[in-house]
């Protein structure tokens, strides 16, 4: 493939290639469903993941990245959780708000 087409998404590749994100651990929250995302950056893994619910018949989402680095998944991973769960805490279903 050439340099111009890996540079811009040309050609096809598999969804963990394409950037969407591994999920790593997950968990079922005050009706929430928690799930860490795999950041890699560099040789660490970048804090982030992904809530979601059903609300109203329709599948909401909301994604979180923070700074927090570690040399670890499985850390990473625990923690993404924690912090799903004082999202939802802290915001509730607010967190789907346009």
């Amino acid at each position: 493939m050439s340099f111009w087409k890996s540079l811009f998404g040309g050609g096809d590749k598999p969804a963990a290639e394409a950037g969407e994100p591994q999920t790593i651990g997950e968990e079922n929250y005050k009706g929430h469903m928690i799930r860490g995302l795999v950041m890699a950056n560099g040789s660490e893994f970048q804090l982030a993941g992904l809530i979601e619910k059903e609300i109203g018949g329709e599948k909401k989402s909301y994604r979180f990245v923070r700074a927090d680095r570690f040399s670890s998944k499985d850390d990473m991973a625990a923690f993404a959780i924690t912090k799903g769960r004082q999202i939802i805490d802290e915001q509730g279903d607010g967190i789907y708000r346009p």
